[in-house]
């Protein structure tokens, strides 16, 4: 398991910088940059010891001037790369700790809203029906600042399903993919076409 330990003190802007081949110890805020310059620096150091078997005395001197240069900014770039990931690790429990609290408070809402929306049908026809018992054929109710209006509509109702002959019912017939069991057919090495078994690797911040 790999770990990155963040620095104990800020790191200092100035480190030094190495001639070895692709190698830019150029110090960047971007967590992206810091990988890159990761990958770099490996390419770098490598390169670097091999040029330590040069037959020629200045070659060698100045290759390894090189890679001690290249091994510090490493070290840098580590921990750099350490502290960035870790703050990186701090935003993204942050904003999943945000979401889930949204997601808490929409539901309350929803909750909410259902309740109100219940009550306010219950009153209306609290309402209606003690209007409608004083003035049965009335079909509109005036007030001071409100009118309460109604429109006639047509419903079905259904009193016994099983009762009604086949004519008067529709067939819906609905497929999906058992992935179960498409897993396990790819997995014994069974060839199906239109399906691929992927592998992939779950990562949790803790």
């Amino acid at each position: 398991m790999a770990v990155l330990t963040a620095p104990a003190a800020p790191l200092s802007p100035a480190l030094p910088q190495a001639a070895g081949p692709a190698c830019t110890l150029h110090r960047s805020g971007s967590l992206w940059q810091l990988g890159i310059e990761a990958q770099e620096l490996t390419t770098a150091i490598s390169q670097l010891a091999q040029q330590l078997e040069a037959d020629d005395d200045n070659s060698r001197a100045q290759a390894l001037s090189d890679l001690e240069a290249a091994l510090l900014a490493e070290e840098g770039n580590k921990q750099a790369l350490a502290a960035k990931a870790d703050a990186t690790c701090w935003v993204i429990k942050h904003l999943r700790g945000q979401a889930a609290y949204r997601q808490q408070q929409a539901k309350r809402l929803t909750e909410l809203s259902r309740s109100d929306g219940s009550r306010a049908d219950a009153l209306e026809e609290s309402l209606v029906l003690v209007l409608t018992r004083l003035q049965p054929s009335a079909t509109r109710f005036l007030f001071p600042n409100h009118e309460l209006s109604s429109r006639k509509s047509q419903a079905v109702e259904i009193e016994d399903e099983q009762a009604l002959a086949p004519e008067w019912l529709t067939v819906k017939t609905t497929t999906q993919p058992d992935k179960a069991a498409i897993k396990e057919a790819l997995k014994a090495g069974q060839q199906i076409p239109g399906a691929q078994l992927l592998s992939r690797r779950s990562w949790r911040i803790h």
